[in-house]
C-alpha cells in the first residue's frame, strides 16, 4: 500500500473551470452566461455560437474535465492522497455555486482550487477569483458556513504540465512529411488578450509590455522548443503567436494571429508549420475551432504542411504535477520548506496573488487571493 500523502490543512480540491455546452439548446443560454452585463442581443449570440454549432452544439470541455477528474482521482488513490476532488464551472453546469454548497454540506472547510488556466492574466486568474467571491456571497447569503478557500499557483511551468506538450510537438514533426520536417516552424500558440490587460498581468512589479502573460508564455515556448531540440537533434525556429481574439476590432490585442502568422511563414518560405497550443489545458472548443478548422483550413489554401501537437489533457504526467502542487501547497501552509518545482527561467509563482495583480476591468471582490474580503 502507498505511504499516506498528508494535505493537511486542506480536505478537499475543486477543479474550477469554463464550462461548455452540452446539446445545440444549450449554446446560447450559455453565451448569455459568458456574456451576462455586457447587453449583446440575443441574435448576435446566435452568430456567436455557430462555432459550437459546426460540433453539433456541444463543446468538448466538459467531457475533458470529466477525464481529468477521473485521472485527478485515480492518481491520488494510487499514491495514497486522501482528498476527494470536485468540479464546478463558470458559466455552465455544474455550476460553481451549486458546488460549493454541495462541498459545504459534505463538511468541507478548507478548499484548495484547481483552475484549468495555466497563466497569470485577468480572464485566466483574477475572473476566477471573482467567481468564487461571488459564490462565497451567494453561500454567505443562505446563512452557510463559509469555507476558507485557497487557489493552486499558476502551473505553467511545472515539468507534468511542460513535458506532455513536449512530446505533443516531437509527435507532430514526425507526422509531416521527411522533407519539410527539419525545416518546420513551431508556432506556439495561446489565446489573445487586449493588450491593456496583458501588460497588467501578473504582479504589480511585473506589469510593462505583455506582463507577465507573455513573459510566462516565451518563458515555456523556450523550454519546449530547447527540448525539442535536444530530443530531435535539430533547432526549429519558432514565435508565439496568439489566437481566438474577440471584441470590438479598435481595441489593439496581442498579435500576430495564427492565420496572419501562417501567411508570413508562408511568404518567408517555410516548409512547414506545427501549431502548439501551450496556451490551453484541453483540446475545447476555441482548439478545435480556431486552429484544427480555421488556421489549418488557411495552410490549406496556401499549400503549407501544418500539424498541430496535442494539449495536455488527462495526461498523468499533468495529474501527478496536480497532486505535486497540492502537496507542496499544503506543506507551505503547515509552515514547513518546500522546494516548488519549476522549470525555464522565471521560478515558480506566487502562492497568493498580491494586491494589483491582474487588476479587474471594474473594482470586485475577488476571494483566495491577498486583497481578498474571505480571509
Amino acid at each position: 500500500m502507498p505511504d499516506v500523502l498528508d494535505a493537511s490543512p486542506y480536505d478537499a480540491l475543486l477543479l474550477l473551470s469554463f464550462g461548455g455546452p452540452e446539446g445545440p439548446d444549450d449554446v446560447v443560454p450559455f453565451l448569455e452566461n459568458v456574456t451576462r452585463g455586457r447587453g449583446i442581443p440575443k441574435e448576435r449570440l446566435k452568430e456567436v455560437g455557430q462555432h459550437y454549432f459546426l460540433f453539433g452544439g456541444v463543446s468538448p470541455i466538459n467531457d475533458q474535465n470529466r477525464a481529468l477528474l477521473d485521472a485527478l482521482r485515480e492518481d491520488f488513490a494510487e499514491h495514497g492522497l486522501d482528498l476527494p476532488v470536485y468540479w464546478g464551472n463558470r458559466n455552465w453546469a455544474p455550476y460553481l455555486t451549486d458546488t460549493l454548497r454541495e462541498m459545504v454540506r459534505d463538511g468541507r472547510r478548507r478548499i484548495l482550487v484547481l483552475a484549468t488556466s495555466a497563466y497569470a492574466s485577468y480572464s485566466g486568474c483574477r475572473q476566477y477569483r471573482e467567481n468564487l467571491a461571488d459564490a462565497l456571497a451567494a453561500l454567505e447569503a443562505e446563512g452557510l458556513e463559509l469555507p476558507k478557500i485557497d487557489k493552486l499557483r499558476h502551473y505553467f511551468n511545472h515539468p507534468g504540465f511542460v513535458e506532455p506538450m513536449v512530446d505533443g510537438v516531437v509527435r507532430s514533426l514526425a507526422e509531416l512529411p521527411e522533407e519539410v520536417r527539419d525545416g518546420a516552424h513551431i508556432a506556439f500558440c495561446t489565446h489573445s488578450i487586449p493588450d491593456s490587460a496583458a501588460d497588467t498581468s501578473g504582479p504589480v512589479e511585473e506589469h510593462g509590455d505583455g506582463g507577465a502573460y507573455v513573459r510566462q508564455h516565451l518563458d515555456v515556448a523556450q523550454v519546449i522548443a530547447d527540448a525539442v531540440r535536444e530530443r530531435t537533434g535539430v533547432d526549429h525556429p519558432w514565435q508565439l503567436v496568439y489566437q481566438s481574439r474577440s471584441g470590438a476590432p479598435h481595441i489593439p490585442w496581442l498579435e500576430p494571429d495564427i492565420c496572419d502568422h501562417l501567411e508570413e511563414r508562408h511568404a518567408a518560405g517555410a516548409p512547414a508549420v506545427v501549431m502548439a497550443p501551450i496556451g490551453f489545458v484541453s483540446d475545447h472548443m476555441e482548439v478545435l475551432y480556431d486552429l484544427d478548422t480555421e488556421a489549418t483550413a488557411k495552410a490549406g489554401e496556401l499549400g503549407l504542411p501544418v500539424r498541430r501537437s496535442a494539449t495536455v489533457g488527462a495526461d498523468p504526467r499533468f495529474a501527478a504535477a496536480v497532486r505535486d502542487l497540492v502537496l507542496e501547497r499544503a506543506g507551505d501552509e503547515r509552515g514547513q520548506e518546500v522546494a516548488p518545482c519549476a522549470l525555464g527561467a522565471l521560478g515558480a509563482s506566487h502562492n497568493l496573488c498580491p494586491v494589483g495583480c491582474c487588476p479587474a476591468r471594474a473594482p470586485r471582490p475577488a476571494a483566495a487571493g491577498a486583497d481578498s474580503p474571505y480571509a
